[in-house]
């Protein structure tokens, strides 16, 4: 792949860190554009991967992997410059050379992860992600089997366990180590509010996730993984991860390694019961021909339902043309209704209102 397409990639990831709220990664980014171009260290770090996808996830891949030796203290002067190591982040040409540096003296282990997908689990994304649970459970108590697509580490698989509040609304335990403030811009919705009087907990009997490449968020290397891919500077995204984390260890879930379509293939509904199956910006990511089979199988589960045996599909991914995320739910056979817009991380949400 020539140097500067791949640079290129570096520098559009450079942009959207910027835009993102990761003046930090913004910043370092565009240098590393930089020294691929030139054949500097990132360049070799990044070449000879042949099993490496070279697409918008490669510098992220870079990047997680140096910040896993920022947190791990393999990269202490680095670790100066990154917030989520305890240290601050003044100026790019002071935190420039420390990142260069770790490239250049750490190839095996950059490779490594290298080959590896960057996975956040998101755990923003569960205010949307729950609001659409919310709005789709139709009545109190109902048992809910609760199924998700490119799950990581099945984090947001807990997410009724997390807090939620925004202006005098909240919903949640109150004790909950994840606290989601601010998660709405605006007015909260009257379908918001009706689902949350509605529900005062819900009641989730199982708790199943598939993924590509799973991650234990109980062991050290799964918990490392998770937090290296957060960017240094968002130590708020920081802080949710390690609550969810801590709630993890306490309420199990279970995430198969597994593809989408063939996840969906064995499953089935369950009279007496909702089965609600929910993805978040995964999409992207399953081949065209692979989610054409899952929505052959969401079709058919979709036609499967009944009042006595219900099914609801959650989804937070991209719009059509990518620029904006939305939050929409379908119940059955019924339409698609789409009822939120929201940053990519998921944190804060707008209402456009259902059937919008």
């Amino acid at each position: 792949m020539p140097r500067e397409h791949v640079a290129g990639i570096f520098a559009q990831q450079s942009r959207s860190c910027a835009r993102l709220g990761s003046p930090l990664y913004a910043a370092l980014m565009s240098r590393a554009a930089d020294d691929v171009r030139m054949g500097g260290p990132c360049a070799a770090a990044v070449a000879g991967h042949p099993d490496t996808v070279v697409d918008d996830a490669l510098p992220l891949r870079l990047f997680g992997a140096v910040h896993a030796l920022a947190l791990t203290g393999r990269a202490p002067d680095l670790a100066a410059h990154y917030p989520s190591t305890g240290g601050t982040f003044r100026r790019a040409d002071a935190a420039w050379p420390a990142f260069r540096a770790v490239v250049a003296a750490e190839p095996e282990w950059i490779g490594d992860w290298l080959r590896r997908p960057p996975q956040t689990n998101e755990v923003g994304r569960a205010s949307l992600l729950l609001a659409g649970l919310l709005y789709a459970v139709p009545s109190a108590q109902l048992p809910v089997r609760l199924f998700e697509l490119g799950s990581s580490a099945g984090l947001n698989l807990r997410a009724e366990q997390f807090r939620y509040v925004a202006g005098d609304f909240s919903w949640g335990p109150v004790d909950s180590s994840v606290l989601l403030a601010d998660a709405w811009d605006g007015a909260v919705p009257d379908w918001l509010l009706a689902g949350a009087a509605r529900h005062q907990a819900l009641r989730i009997v199982e708790r199943r996730g598939c993924d590509p490449s799973p991650i234990d968020p109980l062991s050290a290397d799964g918990s490392l993984a998770l937090r290296a891919y957060v960017w240094p500077d968002q130590t708020a995204r920081l802080e949710r991860l390690d609550g969810a984390l801590r709630i993890a260890a306490k309420v199990p879930a279970t995430v198969e390694a597994a593809g989408a379509a063939e996840f969906l293939s064995e499953m089935d509904l369950e009279p007496g019961t909702l089965t609600v199956l929910w993805h978040s910006v995964m999409r992207q990511y399953v081949p065209a021909a692979e989610w054409a089979a899952v929505e052959r199988e969401l079709d058919r589960l979709a036609r499967a339902s009944g009042p006595d045996a219900g099914f609801a599909v959650v989804s937070f991914e991209p719009s059509d043309g990518g620029a904006e995320f939305r939050l929409s739910v379908r119940s059955g056979t019924g339409p698609v209704q789409m009822l939120a817009t929201a940053h990519p991380h998921g944190l804060p949400a707008r209402w456009p209102g259902p059937g919008a």
